[in-house]
């Protein structure tokens, strides 16, 4: 089967029962989608699949034949951060860094779904499948506010429905 990744063609021959996570980092080495809990709870795996934000943990790779599959590593580069990956920085949205990937990914997720003005408990309230254990929260929701205006000014925002 054909999967675009990061804007690269890939061929993928796996069994049906393959996850998109295990072929992520065991074969295109893409070691950016973690995995923290193998039970689609932590959010550390979040990948988009077509523009939505799935679970790469309990996503069967056979699902994602013909799709377009986007990973952390496939949003910026350090020399150009995505402005959701800059935002993070910027507002110090991570510790540890094991979340921040799948946080980023969702950050996107929330900005396109509510706009550069989503509010604080909106954010909240999106991220609740997303698990940090080293921080309040605080300062990825920042991060995420703020990535959501930046990238509405960077023109990576449609209007939110």
């Amino acid at each position: 089967m054909r999967i675009r990744v990061n804007g690269e063609d890939r061929e993928a021959n796996a069994p049906d029962h393959r996850l998109l996570v295990d072929w992520l980092r065991e074969d295109l080495e893409l070691t950016g989608t973690h995995v923290g809990c193998t039970t689609s709870q932590c959010g550390a795996c979040n990948v988009m699949v077509d523009g939505e934000v799935v679970k790469a943990c309990t996503t069967l790779l056979a699902s994602c034949a013909g799709s377009e599959v986007v990973t952390i590593e496939g949003l910026g580069t350090p020399e150009a951060l995505h402005p959701m990956q800059a935002a993070f920085r910027a507002a110090h949205g991570l510790q540890c860094g094991f979340c921040t990937p799948g946080m980023v990914m969702a950050g996107i997720a929330i900005a396109r779904a509510h706009g550069p003005d989503v509010s604080e408990a909106t954010i909240r309230h999106e991220l609740e499948g997303n698990l940090c254990r080293c921080t309040g929260y605080q300062n990825i929701v920042a991060a995420i506010r703020q990535g959501a205006r930046a990238m509405a000014e960077a023109g990576l925002l449609e209007e939110p429905a």
